[in-house]
C-alpha cells in the first residue's frame, strides 16, 4: 500500500495533516517541555527537533509510518504530532502512537479526538482488524486517556523499552478490534 502524500483527517475543532519541515518553528514553541518526554525513548530537543521531523517525512514516504502534525482548526494553532505506524496488512494491524501535545492543549479532550480520527481511519478507510497502543506502566495519565477512549488492557511486557534516560520501562499493551469499534463509534457518535 502506498501512503498518500496529502492525506488529512478532520473533524470539527481539529486538522491531522502529514509532518512537514513547515511545522519546525511552531513545534519549537511547545516541543521542549521535559515532561513531555518522560516516558518515551526519545527525546525531543532544539537540537534534533529536525530530525525528528525529518525521521516522521522519511517514514511516511517509505509506508513505515504515517506522521501527522496536529492543528486547532479554530486558530490553526499547532498543538503537537500523532502517528499510526508498525504496519501488519497481513495481519490487518497497526499501532497509534507516538502522540504529544504542548502543555496548554493537554486535558481539554483534543487528545481523544484526535485518537477518533485516527482509529476512524485505521478502521473505516484501511480495513484494519486490530489497532494496538503501548505505553509505559507508570504513566498513569496515558493509561487513563487509553481506558477513556475504550482500548482494552493487554499486559506488561517488562523491561521492554530503552528510555531516553537510560532506564528501562515496563510497557503496558491495549487494543481496539474492529468489531469493538463498530460499538464504540456509536457510543461516541462517531461518523
Amino acid at each position: 500500500m502506498q501512503f498518500k502524500a496529502n492525506l488529512s483527517l478532520e473533524s470539527d475543532s481539529l486538522l491531522l495533516k502529514p509532518v512537514s519541515l513547515d511545522d519546525l518553528d511552531s513545534l519549537r514553541t511547545i516541543a521542549f517541555d521535559e515532561d513531555l518526554w518522560l516516558y518515551t525513548p526519545t527525546k525531543v530537543s532544539d537540537g534534533n527537533l529536525q530530525s525528528y521531523l525529518e525521521s516522521g517525512i522519511n517514514d511516511w514516504q517509505a509506508n513505515r509510518r504515517m506522521m501527522f502534525s496536529i492543528y486547532q482548526k479554530q486558530d490553526g494553532k499547532i498543538m503537537g504530532s500523532t502517528s499510526i505506524g508498525n504496519f501488519d496488512f497481513k495481519n490487518r494491524r497497526a499501532e497509534i502512537g507516538w502522540t504529544w501535545l504542548g502543555n496548554e492543549f493537554q486535558g481539554k479532550g483534543f487528545n481523544e479526538e484526535c485518537k477518533y480520527l485516527l482509529l476512524s481511519f485505521c478502521f473505516d478507510e484501511l480495513s484494519l482488524h486490530r489497532v494496538e497502543f503501548k505505553t509505559d506502566v507508570n504513566n498513569i495519565k496515558s493509561r487513563k486517556a487509553l481506558r477513556k477512549i475504550g482500548a482494552v488492557e493487554e499486559g506488561v511486557l517488562r523491561q521492554h523499552t530503552l528510555l531516553n534516560n537510560g532506564k528501562w520501562r515496563d510497557t503496558i499493551y491495549y487494543s481496539i478490534l474492529e468489531s469493538e469499534w463498530t460499538l464504540l463509534k456509536e457510543l461516541y457518535h462517531v461518523s
